[in-house]
């Protein structure tokens, strides 16, 4: 099946689905359970236990391998957990962890009857159908998780498969971002100056950043036309931004083709509601959000 195939009609539904399935991974990255987990192999909590959680279907790689699929994050910052959380634990034991640090979240936010209803199970059972239109190739992160064992009970099911959709889609948006010629820190600047993102001080302190290494990839930026002098998105930085998701789109497009138009619209309506109930119940930080 050719990726680049898709109307932006099945384009357009691609990224809908998306964003209603993978808040039910990301709210792992916020919520106590997983890093309790992880935390108790002994991983330091922060950066270790996030970048070792997130890098372990990888195996027991170096600074370098997790620098280049987590892109945005500074490699001296990087270095200074990985590879040494393999001195501590294993990527085994770490996947166990995260595991069980995903059902303890799953039930505490969306509660047993949400669990074992016919809507989990329905839509464990399309995410993971949409998985099988996904494509290994330049997809190391994506790539690395379907190696994983599929979770037999559906909330899991489901997690497993969103975590699935959310790497194949971040790894497309990799390529996009290198064709774009942004730099890692610059895409998060760029990013930021939408205002819909976190924080510069949440990035600077999660991935590791200087405020100077900040301030020059401003700087960059400016003398490309893609920020003004107050930091703010001209009308050339709307538009790589754009250009750069629509190309993101257009990769991610196969697992939303492969499942078809109706069942991709069914998992944005389950998905919809579970993200719903779990961003009701606090998943995500509101603090984290909008420019700073």
């Amino acid at each position: 099946m050719d990726m680049y195939a898709g109307t932006d009609m099945v384009m357009g539904a691609g990224r809908r689905c998306h964003n209603a399935v993978s808040p039910l991974h990301r709210a792992g990255y916020f919520a106590p359970e997983p890093t309790d987990e992880l935390a108790a192999l002994g991983l330091e909590r922060g950066s270790m236990t996030y970048l070792a959680g997130r890098a372990a279907p990888l195996g027991a790689v170096g600074a370098g391998t997790v620098t280049a699929t987590f892109y945005n994050f500074n490699h001296e910052h990087v270095a200074r957990s990985i590879p040494a959380a393999w001195t501590v634990t294993t990527p085994e034991a770490v996947l166990a962890a995260r595991l069980r640090g995903a059902d303890g979240m799953l039930r505490r936010l969306l509660g047993e009857d949400a669990l074992a209803s016919k809507e989990m199970a329905e839509a464990a059972e399309l995410a993971l159908r949409a998985t099988e239109g996904c494509q290994r190739q330049a997809r190391p992160l994506y790539a690395a998780n379907a190696e994983l064992p599929v979770p037999e009970e559906p909330h899991l099911a489901l997690w497993h498969a969103a975590t699935l959709l959310r790497e194949h889609r971040g790894d497309g948006h990799l390529a996009a971002l290198l064709t774009a010629g942004l730099s890692g820190i610059e895409a998060l600047v760029l990013h930021n100056a939408t205002g819909t993102a976190p924080t510069s001080a949440v990035f600077l302190r999660t991935r590791g950043w200087s405020a100077e290494q900040w301030a020059a990839a401003r700087d960059r930026l400016r003398e490309r036309g893609l920020l003004d002098g107050a930091g703010d998105l001209t009308e050339a930085g709307v538009a790589l931004r754009e250009e750069a998701e629509t190309l993101t789109d257009r990769l991610d497009v196969a697992p939303y083709e492969h499942l078809g138009p109706a069942a991709t619209e069914r998992l944005t309506e389950l998905a919809g509601a579970f993200t719903g109930i779990v961003t009701a119940a606090g998943a995500f930080p509101a603090q984290a959000f909008g420019r700073g």
